[in-house]
């Protein structure tokens, strides 16, 4: 029924949305903003006067069921080194969370508030569909995402015959 409903849903939203943005879900589950993050990459630099560390080269970053990759990665901790504040992803940035998927030349994850916001050229794929924007705020923890700046969408009629 979901999937039926979801081409309806982004078909009448998208009409006006060349202004405004659109509402629209991310992932098929509600993302844990409190689960431990993973990185992976080729190489680290680490600051430790700014607090600040840099991933590059081939850098995967996973927290519960959402994966995100990217070409460079700065993760900024909070005070004391008492965990994560927040990271800022670069360079052919790609979210994947379930079966949808985004690109953005850039992310911007806030651990705390579990947003992440991807600007710069935004292509958000769920299934044969996609929307694109200028920007996407992603709500991890509620499972939806917004999309705003020159939202453009390209939907696939389904076919029951």
């Amino acid at each position: 029924m979901k999937s039926l409903l979801l081409p309806i849903f982004l078909f009448f939203s998208a009409l006006p949305l060349a202004a405004q943005g659109t509402n629209v879900a991310f992932g098929t589950i509600r993302q844990d903003t409190s689960l431990p993050v993973e990185v992976t990459a080729d190489n680290l630099a680490v600051d430790q006067a700014t607090g600040t560390a840099v991933f590059t080269d081939n850098v995967i970053i996973g927290q519960g069921e959402m994966r995100l990759s990217a070409a460079r990665v700065l993760v900024v901790y909070r005070d004391k080194n008492t965990g994560i504040a927040r990271l800022e992803a670069t360079g052919g940035v790609t979210l994947v969370s379930g079966q949808d998927a985004a690109e953005s030349e850039r992310a911007d994850y806030d651990i705390d508030t579990g947003e992440i916001v991807m600007s710069g050229n935004v292509l958000l794929s769920q299934g044969q569909n996609a929307i694109s924007s200028n920007t996407m705020t992603v709500n991890l923890s509620e499972g939806t995402a917004r999309m705003s700046g020159r939202v453009k969408t390209i939907l696939q009629p389904g076919s029951n015959n």
